[in-house]
Protein backbone atom coordinates (compact mmCIF):
# COMPACT_ATOMS: atom_id res chain seq x y z
CA UNK A 1 0.00 0.00 0.00
CA UNK A 2 2.88 2.27 1.13
CA UNK A 3 4.35 1.96 -2.48
CA UNK A 4 1.46 2.60 -4.55
CA UNK A 5 0.99 5.96 -2.43
CA UNK A 6 4.47 6.52 -3.69
CA UNK A 7 4.11 6.06 -7.07
CA UNK A 8 0.32 8.19 -6.97
CA UNK A 9 2.40 11.20 -5.67
CA UNK A 10 5.22 10.84 -8.53
CA UNK A 11 2.34 10.69 -10.68
CA UNK A 12 0.61 13.85 -9.50
CA UNK A 13 4.53 15.47 -9.47
CA UNK A 14 5.84 14.57 -12.82
CA UNK A 15 1.80 15.65 -14.09
CA UNK A 16 2.16 19.22 -12.87
CA UNK A 17 5.02 19.52 -14.25
CA UNK A 18 4.52 18.56 -17.38
CA UNK A 19 1.69 20.99 -17.56
CA UNK A 20 3.99 23.57 -16.55
CA UNK A 21 6.35 23.04 -19.44
CA UNK A 22 3.81 22.87 -21.87
CA UNK A 23 2.52 26.16 -20.91
CA UNK A 24 5.74 27.88 -21.16
CA UNK A 25 5.85 26.32 -24.38
CA UNK A 26 5.04 28.82 -27.24
CA UNK A 27 3.83 26.65 -30.58
CA UNK A 28 5.16 29.46 -32.74
CA UNK A 29 8.83 28.72 -30.94
CA UNK A 30 8.24 31.88 -28.62
CA UNK A 31 7.05 30.93 -25.11
CA UNK A 32 10.09 31.47 -22.95
CA UNK A 33 12.85 31.46 -25.33
CA UNK A 34 10.89 34.44 -26.94
CA UNK A 35 12.03 36.68 -23.38
CA UNK A 36 15.71 35.99 -24.22
CA UNK A 37 16.64 38.26 -27.27
CA UNK A 38 20.43 38.27 -26.89
CA UNK A 39 22.55 36.22 -29.55
CA UNK A 40 25.63 36.31 -26.66
CA UNK A 41 23.62 34.97 -24.19
CA UNK A 42 24.04 31.34 -22.18
CA UNK A 43 21.35 29.68 -22.98
CA UNK A 44 20.17 31.32 -26.12
CA UNK A 45 16.38 30.92 -27.95
CA UNK A 46 17.27 27.81 -29.72
CA UNK A 47 18.72 26.33 -26.53
CA UNK A 48 16.03 26.50 -24.59
CA UNK A 49 13.09 25.93 -27.15
CA UNK A 50 15.74 22.37 -27.14
CA UNK A 51 15.57 21.96 -23.38
CA UNK A 52 11.77 22.58 -23.46
CA UNK A 53 10.91 20.00 -26.00
CA UNK A 54 13.83 17.43 -24.03
CA UNK A 55 11.93 18.51 -20.63
CA UNK A 56 8.67 17.85 -22.16
CA UNK A 57 9.19 14.14 -23.84
CA UNK A 58 11.68 13.43 -20.66
CA UNK A 59 7.99 13.94 -18.42
CA UNK A 60 5.74 12.40 -21.02
CA UNK A 61 7.81 9.37 -20.88
CA UNK A 62 8.63 9.28 -16.85
CA UNK A 63 4.69 9.49 -16.55
CA UNK A 64 3.73 6.63 -18.90
CA UNK A 65 6.68 4.55 -16.78
CA UNK A 66 5.04 5.59 -13.59
CA UNK A 67 1.49 4.68 -14.51
CA UNK A 68 2.33 1.20 -16.00
CA UNK A 69 3.91 0.72 -12.88
CA UNK A 70 1.26 1.76 -10.86
CA UNK A 71 -0.55 -0.85 -11.96
CA UNK A 72 2.00 -3.82 -10.22
CA UNK A 73 1.95 -2.28 -7.17
CA UNK A 74 -2.13 -1.32 -6.89
CA UNK A 75 -3.46 -3.47 -3.31
CA UNK A 76 -4.45 -6.80 -4.00
CA UNK A 77 -7.67 -6.51 -1.48
CA UNK A 78 -5.91 -7.91 1.92
CA UNK A 79 -7.16 -9.21 5.12
CA UNK A 80 -9.62 -5.58 5.28
CA UNK A 81 -11.03 -6.09 2.13
CA UNK A 82 -15.22 -6.89 2.79
CA UNK A 83 -15.63 -9.28 -0.33
CA UNK A 84 -18.44 -11.75 -0.62
CA UNK A 85 -16.19 -14.92 -1.45
CA UNK A 86 -13.86 -13.59 1.18
CA UNK A 87 -16.87 -14.25 3.45
CA UNK A 88 -18.18 -17.24 2.33
CA UNK A 89 -14.42 -18.61 2.32
CA UNK A 90 -14.16 -18.07 6.47
CA UNK A 91 -17.93 -19.19 6.68
CA UNK A 92 -17.37 -22.41 5.13
CA UNK A 93 -20.25 -22.25 2.33
CA UNK A 94 -22.64 -20.10 0.84
CA UNK A 95 -23.77 -17.60 3.15
CA UNK A 96 -27.39 -17.98 4.15
CA UNK A 97 -30.06 -15.59 2.79
CA UNK A 98 -33.81 -15.85 2.06
CA UNK A 99 -34.95 -18.85 0.45
CA UNK A 100 -38.30 -17.08 -1.00
CA UNK A 101 -38.25 -15.57 -4.16
CA UNK A 102 -38.15 -11.96 -3.94
CA UNK A 103 -41.56 -10.14 -5.68
CA UNK A 104 -41.16 -8.09 -8.50
CA UNK A 105 -42.37 -4.85 -8.77
CA UNK A 106 -46.28 -4.60 -8.77
CA UNK A 107 -46.59 -8.39 -7.46
CA UNK A 108 -48.26 -9.25 -4.69
CA UNK A 109 -45.70 -11.01 -1.67
CA UNK A 110 -46.45 -14.74 -0.88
Amino acid sequence: MGLYIIVSVFILMVSVLIILVVLVQNSKGGGLASNFSGSNQYMGVRKTADFLEKATWTLAVTLLVLSLASIFVIPKGGEGANNVTQVEERAGGPLPGPTAPVPGPGQQPE
